[in-house]
């Protein structure tokens, strides 16, 4: 079966993915803070732009304005966009009342219906997504966020979105805040970043992607001021550079699943 696929955008990427993301997947973007997901995330609206596709971008950490001027440092005018009627960008962090296309209450069914209504405004056809990021609505009840991740896709499914779904990792454990969205996607794309030899790197990887032969390299990538990102060759760098050691992250996971259920910590094993 021929697969429609999505471009990136992103110099370099596409051909680890069979030349792109396949059409209607729900692609989980994620990583720790400053590893590129929200440019990776720009490009792919930017390609979107370019080819004629529907587009919305819906920003939780960032308001409209900054996330307008990330893309002008790269070359992309998302504010004529904007006016041309090509882009929604959902401002999800300052809840402007006045501003028709912003999200007053950080809520997982006012966000699917205020993108269905951005979709009704940029009419049929082929449509982009991105949500940047989806860990903003499960910060105060983690344990929803398999759930909150389900409800977006099932419901949005239907509207002919390829989307990405960017999500935070911590910066000590490498963790995601909640277990959710890798659960229900249909891909994974895990950025990282580390010091070598006193300098920041920053990596990618693709983790999953189905109905795709996709790269299992980690290859290092860089962001240029007025170009954007592009994937560099593959790194010999290894995964156990970048995360803590095995056991230290087990125990800080426990903790963590403790802090969810409510369990209280104890010292040692109680005797039955």
């Amino acid at each position: 079966m021929s697969i429609e696929r999505l471009s990136t955008g992103v110099e370099g990427f596409d051909k680890l993915i069979q030349g792109g993301i396949p059409r209607g997947f729900f692609v989980a973007v994620v990583g720790e803070p400053g590893t590129g997901k929200t440019i990776f995330s720009i490009h792919f609206i930017a390609e979107g732009i370019r080819v004629g596709d529907k587009n919305i971008y819906v920003t939780t950490e960032e308001s409209k304005e900054s996330i307008i001027r990330q893309a002008a440092m790269f070359g992309f005018d998302f504010e004529r966009a904007i006016r041309e009627g090509k882009l929604v960008i959902i401002d999800a962090l300052m809840g402007y009342r006045d501003d028709p296309w912003s999200l007053i209450e950080l809520d997982v069914d006012h966000l699917v219906n205020k993108i269905i209504e951005a979709k009704k405004y940029l009419g049929y056809g082929r449509a982009r997504l991105v949500i940047d990021s989806m860990s903003a609505f499960w910060l105060d009840k983690p344990a929803m966020a398999r759930r909150y991740s389900y409800y977006v896709k099932r419901v949005l499914y239907r509207w002919d979105f390829t989307a990405l779904l960017t999500s935070q990792y911590a910066v000590t454990t490498s963790l995601g805040f909640g277990f959710g969205i890798e659960h229900v996607a249909d891909g994974i794309i895990r950025f990282r970043k580390g010091i070598v030899r006193g300098e920041l790197r920053r990596y990618v990887i693709i983790e999953k992607m189905r109905q795709t032969e996709h790269s299992l390299r980690m290859h290092e990538i860089e962001i240029i001021n007025g170009q954007g990102m592009r994937v560099k060759a593959p790194t010999a760098y290894r995964k156990e550079d970048t995360v803590l050691p095995t056991s230290v992250a087990a125990r800080m996971l426990a903790a963590e699943l403790r802090k969810l259920l409510e369990i209280p910590e104890t010292g040692h094993d109680e005797e039955t």
